[in-house]
């Protein structure tokens, strides 16, 4: 079991995600107000708060969203999860993961200062199929399949 550290959206894609302390997740769609929401399978990112640490020990200024993650988790362990696993969060919303890493765009300012971006290994990408709200410090748990 593990929390939800932090919460960022943005209105444009390939923009920095801007925090938040609730969203709104909305089944079939993903985030209210965030521009990877929509029908597709990659609605909501979630990346591990200690991967964002270790990146941090390199590069210090690395700010929530800068990933273009949604959803940063504590002391949950996303490298056991597989595609179509699921992803609980207050025993309420609830997550399909339907992709694991990406491919990283050309120019990445993260990876050239740090040699380095953890979004295409270590992300975790999902479709909301149950929806609610979500804010700082929830409790998120892998259902498994």
């Amino acid at each position: 079991m593990g929390t939800v550290e932090a919460l960022s959206i943005s209105t444009g894609r390939g923009m920095v995600k801007e925090p938040v302390s609730e969203a709104e997740f909305i089944a079939g769609h993903g985030i209210s107000g965030d521009a990877h929401a929509g029908d597709w399978h990659r609605q909501v990112s979630l990346l591990p708060g200690e991967s964002i640490d270790r990146m941090k020990e390199s590069m210090p200024e690395i700010a929530q969203g800068a990933f273009a993650e949604n959803i940063i988790t504590r002391d949950l362990d996303l490298s056991l999860i597989h595609v179509g696993d699921t992803i609980v969060i207050n025993n309420e919303v609830v997550l399909e993961v339907t992709q694991i890493g990406k491919e990283c765009h050309s120019a990445c300012a993260i990876q050239e200062v740090t040699g380095e971006c953890i979004m295409p290994v270590e992300g975790v990408f999902v479709r909301v199929i149950r929806g609610g709200a979500v804010k700082q410090g929830d409790l998120i748990i892998l259902a498994g399949r």
